[in-house]
């Protein structure tokens, strides 16, 4: 390691922050295209985990690193916006779980194929190699936090 560019690798945090905003703001622009209304990166963070079938406020808060208040406040909004709602939790009745409502559906709907168009355009600059190393690199088991 001693050999490593470390100025070039100080370069990781940036990078995959523009990345994350870069994916974020294609599908936004595609949602609004599609009429459906704007939501802001905390609200979409929300909607990834929810879709990726994480559905307990206090997990989704702690997977983003954010207090269980923030989550219950963008929560709030997004049941506002009638894209969201708690409903009990069938498994323990002091807990409430997020669900989609039949708009919710939808707008994961459109998401999901935006994202595939998305894709296909990263595709198109970096290669599909390049997509399938990058999801490699990124699954892959970086270990607990050093």
């Amino acid at each position: 390691m001693a050999d490593r560019n470390w100025a070039e690798a100080m370069d990781l945090m940036p990078r995959l922050l523009h990345g994350l905003v870069w994916l974020d703001e294609g599908l936004q622009a595609r949602l609004r295209a599609r009429g459906l209304p704007n939501v802001s990166r905390a609200q979409s963070m929300v909607m990834i985990h929810i879709t990726s079938g994480t559905r307990r406020p206090s997990e989704i808060a702690r997977r983003l690193g954010v207090s269980r208040q923030a989550i219950h406040a963008t929560i709030g909004q997004m049941g506002e916006m009638g894209i969201l709602q708690l409903v009990p939790d069938p498994a323990d009745g002091r807990n409430r779980l997020v669900e989609l409502t039949p708009f919710g559906e939808e707008m994961r709907h459109a998401a999901h194929v935006a994202m595939q168009d998305i894709l296909s355009a990263l595709a198109e600059r970096i290669g599909n190699d390049g997509i399938t190393d990058l999801l490699r690199i990124l699954r892959s088991d970086w270990g607990p936090t050093v």
